[in-house]
């Protein structure tokens, strides 16, 4: 039971990345496709959106992974007696 606990907290946090990393991509192209079909903006503005957009999946992926550290470097580590040296 608990390997399918510790499996579905890693395919959370596995899906959680996933979305985190595409989402501010596909939501700077989106931005960009309304200015270009609204405001008749070139077509040079998707690779400007295409850059802002890794730029912001690489900042979340970055908070994420600095969360994941803190949260394992929370963990107790297990402690050795003097008489127990295994």
């Amino acid at each position: 039971m608990k390997d399918l606990a510790k499996f579905s907290k890693q395919l959370i946090l596995l899906t959680q990345f996933g979305l985190s990393v595409i989402m501010p991509l596909l939501l700077c192209l989106l931005g960009c496709w309304l200015l270009v079909d609204k405001l008749a903006v070139g077509g040079w503005i998707y690779i400007l959106g295409f850059f802002f957009g890794l730029g912001g999946s690489s900042m979340t992926a970055w908070k994420m992974y600095l969360s994941v550290q803190k949260d394992m470097d929370k963990k107790p580590k297990s402690k050795k007696s003097y008489n127990n040296h295994g």
